[in-house]
């Protein structure tokens, strides 16, 4: 009894094959009409992902017959999903419970946890992976080994990455690892787990911008008076992320009830925010409210407070940031850049004694606790009343 499925897919037996038509363009190459072999598994979930991956392979391989060639894609297409696994013979029916490999693992990671995530979440994920595929292959996550993860380590140390960067691949591959052995249930630990290295190699602190400077910095914005000073000068007494400021809409800057300037920082489709905690709302001072009156000034076409750095469906924060970092040079430290502000705002609201938990509300850092999690935290006069007096 054979029961058809969807993604090039049937049972028999309990136990599903693949199954994919050959174009009639390019029969000649092949002695059947048709490809079908046995995936090696029970599990519904494993054995779409692999049909998924060898109709990509196919595709991929079609192209190149396609164009006359017919040499196969290198190993950097294992990062979208695709292998140099052999095909498996169609006596070949033996059953594999663990072997879901890890390219597979990053197809099923993202198709449960990728829902509505950015585009840098995927990006990521198969970046990340990638890398432990190029040094150690595409293999079932149950035969990967302790020096396997070593031998990654020191791959991305000889590749020259600062501690922090190999911090955040090894937390991805771990993240990837650890999602699909649960989902899948697979006996098995991460060896991808406990490395050592040295998380400080290579990096190298973000310097605040001393109080003097920020002034000289406000100053020369308000002589130029144009779009990127502007955003400068919202950055520079509110402590916003770059890429939050730049995001931003004109009615996301707004006077509340009070008649007090505020920025209301939500996830957009063309920027989303770093942190649950980064959605918020901040009262504009200094530089930032007269920003935020000369935004609303100006007539505009446009909805977004900074057109410059949104023209093509999301937000530019690089291209803000590589501008922005090449004129600040002037008049900042060596060193510093458009995010030493923020750091900066964290230590003024230290210098006025401001409350931990409130200075975690302006600037959208994570506070611990669970009482922190109930309510809406500090009215937006508590907040003014500190930056007011940090600014």
């Amino acid at each position: 009894m054979e029961n058809i499925s969807r993604s090039h897919v049937f049972v028999k037996e309990g136990i599903y094959y693949f199954t994919r038509r050959i174009p009639v363009d390019l029969r000649q190459h092949y002695s059947s009409g048709k490809i079908s072999y046995s995936l090696r598994t029970r599990s519904r979930s494993i054995a779409l992902s692999r049909a998924n991956r060898a109709a990509c392979k196919l595709d991929e391989y079609w192209y190149h017959l396609r164009t006359q060639d017919a040499e196969l894609p290198g190993k950097h297409l294992l990062r979208h999903g695709l292998t140099r696994q052999a095909p498996l013979s169609p006596e070949d029916t033996s059953v594999t419970s663990d072997g879901l490999t890890l390219s597979e693992a990053v197809l099923t990671y993202l198709r449960l946890k990728g829902q509505g995530r950015p585009e840098t979440f995927h990006r990521a994920a198969h970046r990340s992976c990638g890398y432990v595929i190029d040094v150690c292959g595409d293999k079932p996550l149950t035969d990967y080994t302790k020096a396997d993860a070593n031998k990654f380590r020191d791959a991305l140390i000889k590749r020259g990455l600062a501690g922090s960067s190999i911090t955040r691949i090894f937390g991805t591959v771990r993240a990837v690892f650890n999602f699909a052995v649960a989902e899948e249930g697979l006996s098995t630990t991460s060896p991808f787990a406990n490395v050592y290295y040295d998380r400080n190699a290579g990096v190298s602190g973000r310097s605040s911008i001393p109080v003097q400077d920020i002034r000289t910095v406000q100053e020369k914005c308000k002589e130029i008076d144009d779009e990127m000073r502007w955003l400068v000068a919202m950055v520079a007494d509110t402590g916003m992320r770059l890429a939050e400021a730049a995001g931003l809409l004109r009615e996301d800057i707004y006077r509340d009830e009070s008649g007090s300037w505020v920025a209301r920082i939500v996830p957009h489709p063309w920027r989303s925010l770093k942190t649950e905690s980064s959605e918020r709302i901040v009262p504009l001072l200094g530089s930032a409210e007269w920003a935020a009156e000369k935004i609303h000034a100006q007539e505009s076409c446009s909805r977004f407070a900074f057109p410059r750095y949104n023209t093509k469906g999301k937000t530019n924060a690089n291209s803000a940031s590589a501008g922005l970092n090449k004129w600040l040079k002037a008049y900042v430290p060596k060193g510093a850049t458009m995010h030493g502000f923020r750091h900066s705002m964290r230590d003024r609201l230290r210098a006025v004694e401001c409350p931990s938990d409130i200075a975690d509300q302006i600037g959208g850092w994570h506070t611990d606790g669970v009482g922190h999690g109930y309510g809406k935290g500090y009215p937006i006069p508590v907040l003014e009343k500190w930056l007011k007096t940090a600014c």
